[in-house]
């Protein structure tokens, strides 16, 4: 098969969407099919990052954030199978839908549909026109949508969608690489290069922190931080950004620049030795544009308890008082207990931690996924 991936993030740009399109990419072109990206131009992506797979950064027309107008699409979607279309991505998705309905495009059409997309002022507004008369139009065109859980999907901006069409829809989670994400002594050199006292317990915050990932609740964390100095304990978060420089303002103003790592040049290589360091890891989300949170997989998979939003999607990664816990979002005071129970309570950290691990196994092992996903491109062709 021909696919084409279009997404309006690409590595090495840090998100979820992205990390899911070059994922996809590598996993269609295990199955010996021929794969293109197409992605706004970025100077940081490199078309060789990988021989195997093409990637063309096209030059949008119009550009707000990951918003983007790729008219080029019209004449450079010819002779594929497979379009593969990640959503949302604003001025994009109409286009391919114009393409679909005037049967520009011969090729099947298959949806990820990542999240709702959030906002407040006039951007928000825009959103919820979109959601409201747009989207479910763009959707239905869709040979396929392919959702990562039916949670989410159940309480997204879409389920009257799902309702009346439930056959377009399927639902394949994110997996983990349970040979890369595993439980391990903790590491010398990230216990060296950041002096980790032997008695020091982990937090550990990993995500993207510039605006577009406003909804990670890096502000809550670092409240609920500053309410945990009773304990032996050091809070890291890894990521990078245009926010970065508020959130190290923040915890300079708690007080906490010795007890806040920011780790922001952690390549995907090194990632997993940030989970083996860690004692409790940390997703506080703040809405409903975290849908899932994979990085909960790769602590799972590493063998360390998990605290999560009780949000849709979330909620079904996480088993509450089994691999970890769920707490309200945005409520601090919450966090603050949870998180305490785990780091006053070894056993029960433990227990979580191979809990966890089990679930990743048996739930979550991504050999089980990609083959699921290689199903349903092939089913469609």
């Amino acid at each position: 098969m021909r696919v084409a991936e279009i997404v309006c993030v690409f590595f090495p740009y840090k998100g979820g969407i992205g990390n899911v399109a070059l994922d996809n990419a590598k996993i269609l072109r295990k199955y010996n099919n021929d794969v293109v990206v197409f992605t706004p131009y970025h100077r940081e992506i490199n078309k060789k990052f990988d021989k195997k797979i093409q990637v063309k950064k096209l030059l949008p027309v119009l550009k707000y954030g990951n918003a983007a107008v790729l008219i080029s699409l019209f004449w450079r979607l010819k002779n594929f199978d497979i379009v593969h279309l990640h959503f949302p991505f604003f001025g994009s998705v109409e286009i391919i839908w114009l393409m679909k309905k005037f049967k520009i495009l011969k090729a099947k059409l298959i949806i990820t549909y990542h999240m709702d997309a959030t906002a407040g002022g006039w951007l928000g507004k825009i959103f919820k026109f979109h959601a409201k008369y747009l989207t479910p139009i763009i959707l239905k065109s869709a040979d396929k949508i392919i959702v990562s859980s039916f949670d989410y999907l159940k309480n997204s901006n879409i389920k009257n969608l799902f309702e009346k069409y439930p056959d377009k829809f399927i639902k394949i989670p994110f997996g983990v690489d349970l040979n890369r994400f595993r439980p391990r002594e903790k590491p010398i050199e990230l216990i060296k290069e950041y002096n980790i006292q032997k008695d020091e317990k982990i937090i550990l915050f990993v995500g993207g922190l510039d605006k577009a990932h406003y909804f990670k609740g890096i502000d809550n964390l670092i409240k609920v931080f500053s309410k945990l100095q009773f304990f032996n304990c050091r809070l890291i978060i890894v990521g990078k950004g245009n926010m970065k420089l508020k959130y190290e303002q923040e915890v300079f103003d708690f007080g906490l620049t010795d007890k806040v790592i920011f780790a922001d040049k952690v390549n995907n290589y090194d990632l997993c030795k940030f989970y083996n360091l860690a004692d409790v890891f940390v997703l506080p989300s703040i809405n409903k544009a975290e849908a899932f949170g994979v990085v909960l997989l790769e602590a799972m998979a590493s063998g360390i308890p998990v605290i999560a939003s009780n949000l849709a999607g979330v909620r079904s990664v996480v088993r509450n008082g089994v691999n970890g816990f769920l707490a309200e979002s945005n409520n601090v005071d919450e966090l603050v207990k949870k998180i305490s129970l785990l780091l006053a309570n070894n056993e029960k950290a433990k227990i979580m931690g191979v809990n966890g691990r089990k679930i990743a196994k048996s739930a979550y092992n991504k050999e089980k996924i990609d083959k699921m996903l290689i199903k349903v491109f092939e089913d469609i062709s």
